[in-house]
Parts: C-alpha cells; structure tokens; sequence
C-alpha cells in the first residue's frame, strides 16, 4: 500500500520527474498532436522549462484571483438547474456535472457559449488517453481530438490577438508575447492542457461528490441546513472518491519506498486512492464523513511538490458553488440511478446518474 506521506514525500523528491514524453512513447505515439501535448505542456515537463511554462498562469490562478468567480460559478450552476428544474428529473452527469467546468472555462478564456459542447467532446475524447485503459481504436480518436482541439486553440488565439480584449486569454497572450518565452507551439498546448485538465476531472468530482452525499441521506440533509459543511462535504468526496486515481512519474536516481526499491528511469503511479484511504493518515478512513477533522491542507488527489494542480483553487470553487446552488434549490432530491465510478488509474470516468424531485 502506498501511504499518504509517501505521496506527499515522493511528489516533493527531486529524484522523481514529470514524464514528458515518456508516456505516449509507451503506447508507440511518437508524433502527432497527442505527442505535442505531452511535449510541449507545463504538466509534463521539468525543470526551467517547467517553470517557463507555468509562470505565466501562476499569478491568474492565484486563490484569491480564482474566489472573485464564485459569484459567476453560482449563477452558472443556478442557470443550469434552472433550465431542467421543471422537468422533475435529469441526467445530471450530462446535464449539469459536464456542462458547468466547460462553461467556467470557456468563459474563463472568453469562448463563445455555442462552442461548448464541441470543445466538450473533444476534451472528452483527449482524457480517454489518460484514463490508464488504452485500445489502439482509442489511440487514434484521442490523436483526433487532439489535433482538432489543438486546430481550435490556434484559431481561438488568432482571433484573440486580431481583437484583444479585457479577459484572460488577452492578457496572457500579452504576457508571453511579451517576454518571448514560449514558442508559438507551446502556447497553444498550455491552453490545449489548460482546457483538459478544467474540465474532466472537475465533471468526475461534480457527479461523484453529489451521488456520495445523496447515498449518505443525513449528510445531505445536513449540508441542506448548514451551509457551512460545504467545504468539509467538498473535501470529503475528494477524499474518499478522488476523480484522478493516481499520477504519474519518473525516477531519475533510484528511490526506496517501502523496503523496496524503485531502480532509476522507471515510470510509476502515485495512487491517490490507496493514500487516501490510508489509516495512518485518517481515522476510520472507509467511513464517508463530511464533519471529518483529519483532512490534510493539501489532498494528494490534486498532485504534489512543484506539479501540483494549478487549478486547484478553481476546482474546489466549482464544487463548492455548484453544491450550494443544488441544496438551495432542489434540498428534496432523489437518487434513482448511481453513477458507477470507473478506474484505478489516471482520470476515472463516470456515467449516467439519474435525479428526480417534485418541482
């Protein structure tokens, strides 16, 4: 079992690396635009060019910069349940879990509403690369959608440096411009990742949070009543359910964990799951509590050391909003179809999850 502070302790080692293209090499992907994303991103690279890539997101995505969006996720999250409230049912992972993150981050980047649910799609067919359960007919959807998502990326910033505005996108577009860091395909993978990572991951987390306190009645009644249990109920579904299973590095030198040693060069899985389920970390860890009192400062479902999730600050702002608007508006849901949360490793997908109310 990997424990929680072997995460925390690994994650932050200056022998373990981001794989960079060590991942899609595996999978015989050498070329092509799944093999640029894994290249030219921020999440898989190391060192200066890390940081180079980073640096310009840093101060964007900074907490205090992400908690002056809550009130634009609220009304977001109580337009969605608005458009279906009167139907006394949904399909909520399609209807309000998939839509909400790509809406925050379209509208984060300034894209048109009407392109969501392509740019959607397309994410959707990117992550199934990253899932851990790989096909070869899997292999090249992912490649198109990538090549396609990339395709919309460039347009996107075309049209943004013809016509700047006061948003997001122009002002990193002036930044690296700017300091002509990057090179023109870089930044367009930045964003290209920017926009994956925004949204699967966070429609997992939306769904799963929702199933697990409507399974556990008298916590859902509980956060209906008190508010103030949202950040708890949030952190707890992370922990006990996390939307990423594990993460992935490299040992540069050989490293021991757990009596074992783990020779240099080698590619392996942090797994959140296991570490968040760990004893030794948290008291009665298989029991789903949202008044819990061990939870860390930092989940290792978002990463560690010098990778942890950029967007972690905004992730944790879409669940909490888009728990308060759903237990203001509908405290009386039902549960009629669980959601079955599927992998072990990398992002873990979800499907159909049924609600029903008396509207």
């Amino acid at each position: 079992m990997l424990h929680h502070a072997d995460i925390e302790r690994l994650g932050n080692d200056p022998r373990t690396a981001a794989m960079e293209t060590m991942y899609p090499a595996m999978y015989g992907v050498t070329e092509g635009a799944l093999f640029d994303f894994f290249e030219q991103g921020m999440l898989t690279a190391n060192g200066a060019v890390h940081r180079r890539r980073r640096s310009p997101f840093s101060k964007s995505f900074a907490v205090r910069t992400m908690a002056d969006l809550r009130p634009q996720i609220r009304r977001s999250s109580e337009e969605l349940i608005e458009s279906w409230y009167a139907d006394g049912q949904v399909e909520f992972a399609g209807q309000f879990a998939a839509q909400l993150p790509a809406r925050v981050t379209g509208d984060l980047l300034g894209l048109p509403r009407a392109d969501i649910p392509s740019f959607t799609k397309l994410v959707y067919g990117v992550t199934r690369f990253l899932s851990g359960s790989i096909t070869p007919d899997a292999i090249r959807e992912a490649e198109a959608a990538c090549q396609q998502l990339r395709d919309y990326v460039e347009k996107t910033l075309e049209d943004r440096r013809r016509t700047p505005r006061e948003d997001f996108l122009s002002d990193f577009l002036a930044k690296v411009d700017a300091a002509g860091e990057l090179s023109p395909l870089e930044i367009i993978f930045q964003l290209v990742q920017l926009i994956v990572g925004g949204t699967d991951t966070t429609r997992v987390a939306i769904v799963v949070q929702l199933a697990l306190l409507l399974r556990h009645r008298e916590q859902w009644d509980a956060v209906c009543r008190d508010p103030s249990l949202i950040p708890g109920a949030v952190a707890e579904a992370i922990r006990f359910e996390p939307s990423v299973a594990s993460f992935a590095r490299v040992t540069t030198e050989e490293i021991e964990v757990g009596g074992a040693v783990v020779p240099a060069g080698q590619l392996f899985s942090f797994s959140t799951m296991s570490g968040l389920r760990d004893e030794e970390a948290y008291e009665r860890p298989d029991v789903f509590n949202i008044r819990r009192t061990d939870q860390p400062r930092l989940l290792p479902a978002f990463g560690a050391g010098a990778h942890r999730c950029i967007g972690e600050a905004l992730a944790r702002i879409e669940l909490e909003e888009s728990l308060a608007a759903l237990t203001a508006r509908i405290p009386h849901l039902q549960l009629d179809q669980t959601p079955e949360i599927k992998g072990h490793g990398g992002i873990r997908r979800v499907d159909t999850m049924r609600l029903s109310w008396q509207p």
